[in-house]
């Protein structure tokens, strides 16, 4: 699948597709600890708009994954890092989608002058702990009963960055 996917910049109209694939996200309880997608208002408010990328089999197919960014930090010292997610769509799960988003991210978050991406992945969310590693994110550490999920159960997020060998590196 990833020699066919296409990765582009998300636009605005892409959201409803990339909305209802974080809803997807939401739904399996173990994608974030968010309750409900956003509105594209908040959305747009909270990302960067320099990397926000989607994937498409084909060009002008449905949204198969997305990928965006958001500030680590407002202090300026932290101005190189960004805080990432990637969610792929549930059909097309397991097939490199999320990889071939990662890949494009990288080299698009080091053009923006970044040098380390983080993300948080839920700890029983292995695929995403696999993907991450993959592409060269370490685990850091284990952040123990960093929220509450829907349920109300108290979940620990693993704590995973990737620093840049481009950007920031004298």
């Amino acid at each position: 699948m990833s020699e066919t996917v296409r990765i582009e910049p998300m636009t605005a109209d892409d959201w409803p597709e990339v909305r209802h694939i974080y809803a997807e996200g939401i739904t399996t309880g173990d994608a974030t600890l968010e309750r409900e997608a956003p509105d594209w208002s908040h959305f747009n408010r909270s990302h960067r708009r320099d990397c926000r990328l989607v994937a498409r089999e084909r060009a002008r197919g449905p949204v198969l994954g997305w990928t965006a960014l958001t500030a680590y930090s407002s202090r300026r010292v932290y101005a190189g890092v960004a805080w990432e997610s990637v969610y792929v769509a549930t059909e097309a799960r397991g097939r490199g989608v999320g990889r071939a988003l990662l890949e494009a991210l990288i080299p698009a978050s080091e053009a923006a002058g970044l040098w380390t991406l983080v993300a948080g992945v839920l700890a029983e969310n292995e695929p995403s702990l696999a993907l991450h590693e993959a592409v060269g994110f370490r685990r850091v550490g284990v952040q123990r009963g960093m929220g509450r999920d829907a349920v109300g159960r108290w979940r620990d997020v693993v704590l995973l960055e990737r620093r840049s060998s481009v950007v920031g590196s004298d």
